[in-house]
């Protein structure tokens, strides 16, 4: 088993900062591609960014410009820099990890618990 565990989230002035964090641990040989996704209330779950192993990034167009992510992969963790943060960006901030536990097992999916980011003044 793999657990992903989010820290970083909180309470934030728009315009501020804030740097989310995911460490992820367990049965780990190697983490493909890690990401961040974010649910709002009564909204589906959305991509925010992703990051492959290798450094590749890509991000949504809404947060394109504002947030940075990045990866320490000797320490299975994956970061993400919100700068200029903005009302709408208030949502349920999960992490997600490709995960091959061991050869030849296939890669899969896990996600952290979640972190909460509210932006309000």
């Amino acid at each position: 088993q793999v657990q992903l565990v989010e820290s970083g989230g909180a309470l934030v002035q728009p315009g501020g900062s804030l740097r989310l964090s995911c460490a992820a641990s367990g049965s780990i040989f190697t983490i493909h591609v890690m990401g961040w996704y974010r649910q709002a209330p009564g909204e589906q779950r959305e991509l925010v960014a992703t990051i492959t192993r290798a450094g590749t990034t890509k991000y949504a167009d809404s947060i394109q410009g504002r947030f940075t992510i990045s990866r320490d992969n000797a320490k299975n963790t994956v970061y993400l820099q919100m700068n200029s943060l903005k009302p709408e960006d208030t949502a349920v901030y999960y992490c997600n990890a490709d995960v091959t536990s061991r050869i030849p097992l296939p890669p899969r999916a896990y996600w952290g618990q979640g972190t909460q980011v509210t932006v309000s003044s």
